[in-house]
């Protein structure tokens, strides 16, 4: 593609490596169309909804004119696939803090993993983590979590369309979630362990859809700096 291309709008669809930030891919990006096809440094780039450091996944970049399709980008359902850890809780409720609470697991058979998912689908109340990027008082919540200060959450109506769980090895639990804009999977892993008396935690993530948009028709940021032709 042209730099006019870019300018006049794409959308691009990468596949975030693992300990990356959204930020930090988009800025990649940002770069290499400067460097390699000279596109201005103030040229509009952005992405369509974040991802954590430690999930991996579709990011789907707009540049140019397809920046103001963002919002309605980031409005479309996603679908993620990833893995619980059961029977301990991280102040983070994934990998990034260690495990601070750890909790029997005897009592989760299959059939309490299975009707514990149907409690979850539909509308429900989630707490977002207090290691998120939400501001609170001007704030931002991982901000306030890493300076020991405690602080209140409002829940947030989300929605999750389709729960599916893809494989039992305990401590771990695969699964499938599709879900509205909002929505925090370490989040709903927290409140699954809770709802199974017991503690859960999110090892492992990945966004695999969001709205028509494929992770199979994405590329990795190396691989999109290195297709670039002046």
């Amino acid at each position: 593609m042209t730099p006019e291309d870019y300018l006049n709008g794409q959308i691009l669809l990468i596949d975030k490596p693992l300990k990356w930030s959204s930020f930090q891919a988009v800025n990649k990006l940002k770069y290499a169309l400067i460097n390699k096809l000279g596109l201005p440094k103030k040229f509009k780039i952005g992405h369509a909804g974040t991802l954590d450091p430690l999930a991996t996944g579709l990011l789907l970049v707009c540049t140019g004119k397809f920046t103001k399709r963002i919002t309605e980008l980031q409005g479309q359902p996603k679908e993620y696939t990833g893995t619980f850890y059961i029977g301990a809780t991280t102040p983070s409720y994934d990998l990034e803090t260690a495990v601070d609470h750890t909790f029997a697991t005897a009592h989760v058979t299959e059939a309490v993993i299975h009707d514990t998912v149907k409690q979850f689908l539909g509308e429900i109340d989630q707490k977002p983590p207090i290691y998120s990027a939400i501001k609170k008082d001007g704030v931002r919540l991982y901000e306030h979590a890493r300076a020991g200060q405690t602080v209140e959450i409002a829940l947030r109506k989300t929605t999750i369309y389709e729960f599916e769980i893809t494989r039992i090895a305990l401590p771990e639990i695969d699964f499938r979630v599709v879900c509205s804009k909002g929505t925090y999977i370490r989040s709903l892993a927290f409140d699954f362990g809770q709802a199974m008396q017991t503690g859960s935690h999110l090892t492992a993530l990945r966004r695999t859809k969001i709205g028509d948009y494929l992770v199979t028709d994405a590329v990795d940021a190396a691989s999109f700096e290195d297709n670039l032709t002046p």
